[in-house]
């Protein structure tokens, strides 16, 4: 029945460390199955050489396994809080690589600087702080999930336009319109995490790119005119 997600999320997870995004075990893709409101995500701690399309486990809304024998990721409630909250998401990525997480250890957005930047949002990367006491020591997981959206809604940023966020000490997600997207925005992500990196250390006073330039970029390949690709 859920054969088709167990196998995109396994093809999704199996990019992570061929576009070198994670290390080991770290790291997890899901795809969502809207109609019938589950997700299919990676098992927890199960190398990506040993991985198969048949060890997905299959998860509803609230974080419940509906099939599998193994255990899911350690971060399926932030998965299924976002997908039960955010609704036009397709799937969800998250990984530690190394200079996005960088970011988010040093709790800082990441600027615009550049056109590879505006290509694919129009506002800087947003890093939400670390989490309460209280949140931390309550359901960890589902919490990380509403730090999240909450930091979207108290800063008027869109999930659907932004599809990426940095939480504070931790490290990134990312999402899309179907599983393959969110690795491919986790990879953009990672990207440029570290060109803005390289940029404050050539330049540690480099001006954010001008609003003209955000504006072309992104239009031209996300606007009403757009006419980037084929």
């Amino acid at each position: 029945m859920y054969n088709s997600i167990k196998e995109e999320a396994y093809r999704c997870n199996m990019q992570l460390p061929q576009l070198g995004l994670v290390l080991f075990t770290f790291g997890n893709v899901s795809v969502v199955d809207r109609k019938h409101e589950v997700f299919a995500i990676k098992p927890s701690g199960v190398p990506y050489e040993e991985l198969s399309p048949e060890q997905m486990v299959i998860v509803d809304f609230d974080g419940n396994v509906v099939e599998g024998d193994l255990r899911p990721s350690s971060d399926t409630k932030t998965h299924a809080v976002l997908y039960k909250h955010w609704k036009e998401i397709g799937g969800i990525t998250h990984t530690h690589s190394t200079y996005a997480t960088a970011w988010a250890q040093s709790q800082r957005d990441i600027p615009i600087f550049g056109t590879t930047h505006a290509d694919h949002l129009t506002t800087d990367i947003p890093c939400a702080p670390p989490m309460s006491d209280e949140m931390i020591a309550g359901n960890y997981e589902h919490e990380t999930g509403f730090q999240i959206i909450n930091h979207f809604t108290e800063n008027k940023l869109d999930y659907k336009e932004v599809e990426m966020i940095l939480v504070g000490n931790h490290a990134p997600f990312a999402w899309g319109k179907n599983g393959m997207k969110s690795v491919y925005n986790s990879a953009v992500l990672e990207q440029v995490a570290k060109m803005a990196l390289l940029t404050e250390q050539i330049n540690p006073n480099a001006p954010r790119l001008k609003s003209a330039l955000i504006k072309k970029h992104y239009e031209r390949k996300h606007g009403t005119n757009a006419y980037y690709g084929q």
